[in-house]
């Protein structure tokens, strides 16, 4: 079966990861107070500009690669499906960065964002609009970070799932496309 190359792969599973990582710490932060709080602020920012420039990187090479085909086994519902979840969660990982990183631009703390403790990363030019301009595209990226946040939760749910039913139940190799080969015997 025709697999999605490396670059892809690595990619894949890079984003996964640090989104994962990213949604726990997201919540989680939300129960800190004070430095520890800042601190995990500080992390998640970074995650989620590494998230934002990596899937930027990977729509780039989507868009210049064909997906390998899906099995003639499976039902046109089914590929419709696939593809639109796959297109949905590349707007999540590419929606949510900018939602948080335009909420934090818009925030009345102004804090400023250092990637890893390293990196300094801009406000996007938005800090100097009037206050009350500020403070409402402040609630609704406010929001709209928090929605996709759920929205991640449940694709990434549906993804897995579609992932296991095609390896367990219909064992049509749909999951080997995207693993990583860990020997050259594979």
């Amino acid at each position: 079966m025709p697999r999605y190359s490396s670059l892809a792969i690595f990619l894949h599973w890079t984003i996964a990861v640090l989104i994962l990582t990213n949604l726990g710490l997201g919540w989680w932060m939300q129960t800190l107070e004070g430095l520890a709080q800042f601190e995990k602020y500080q992390l998640h920012k970074s995650i989620g500009i590494l998230v934002l420039l990596l899937s930027v990187l990977r729509l780039v090479w989507r868009l210049t690669h064909r997906a390998p085909p899906y099995p003639d086994t499976m039902r046109g519902w089914e590929k419709l499906a696939a593809s639109s979840v796959h297109w949905l969660l590349y707007a999540i990982m590419i929606g949510m960065p900018l939602t948080g990183w335009l909420l934090v631009s818009t925030s009345a703390f102004n804090l400023p964002t250092l990637l890893f403790h390293t990196v300094p990363w801009p406000h996007l030019p938005v800090h100097d609009w009037p206050v009350e301009a500020r403070m409402q595209v402040n609630h609704l990226s406010e929001g709209a970070h928090k929605a996709l946040a759920f929205g991640t939760a449940a694709l990434v749910a549906l993804h897995v799932g579609a992932a296991l039913k095609h390896q367990l139940v219909a064992r049509d190799k749909v999951l080997s496309r995207m693993l990583p080969r860990l020997s050259r015997s594979n």
